[in-house]
């Protein structure tokens, strides 16, 4: 079966135990993305939460990031349009790995994931596999062509 990251994240796959080994899903996070700050983006949740964090919740530290990034680039300036001017092309390290804005569409331009579910350590797991690098909004590409 192949999938959206959603159809196997941590809750699904609690619900669904060993059926859903083999599923193979793209996605652009999952709490087991091996890098130093995803660990310790998973470790200070669990520790304040006791429980992973979901996709949402990278999307909200990358929200964070960027409008902290950017009123220090605007040295306080909360305008709008000068937030928006700040955040255009930047790019920093996420949870979920290396991230961007496009200047152009000022959408996020990310690494998607490949992961098929597998059984680590007795628990079921999403495990990368292979991933596509810097992903722009197909629908916006499609539409510039």
């Amino acid at each position: 079966m192949l999938g959206q990251g959603e159809v196997t994240d941590d809750a699904a796959l609690k619900s669904m135990g060993d059926a859903a080994l083999g599923i193979i899903t793209a996605f652009h996070y999952d709490p087991t993305h091996d890098s130093a700050m995803n660990k310790k983006f998973v470790a200070d949740y669990n520790e304040a939460y006791g429980r992973n964090p979901d996709f949402l919740l990278d999307r909200g530290w990358d929200g964070m990031n960027a409008i902290y990034a950017a009123l220090k680039k605007t040295n306080g300036n909360a305008d709008a349009e000068a937030l928006i001017g700040a955040v255009k092309g930047m790019a920093w390290e996420s949870p979920r790995g290396p991230i961007s804005i496009d200047p152009e569409t000022r959408d996020i331009i990310q690494t998607v994931y490949i992961r098929r579910v597998e059984k680590v350590g007795g628990k079921v797991v999403n495990v990368e596999f292979d991933k596509i690098e810097n992903v722009k909004d197909p629908v916006k590409a499609a539409m510039k062509k």
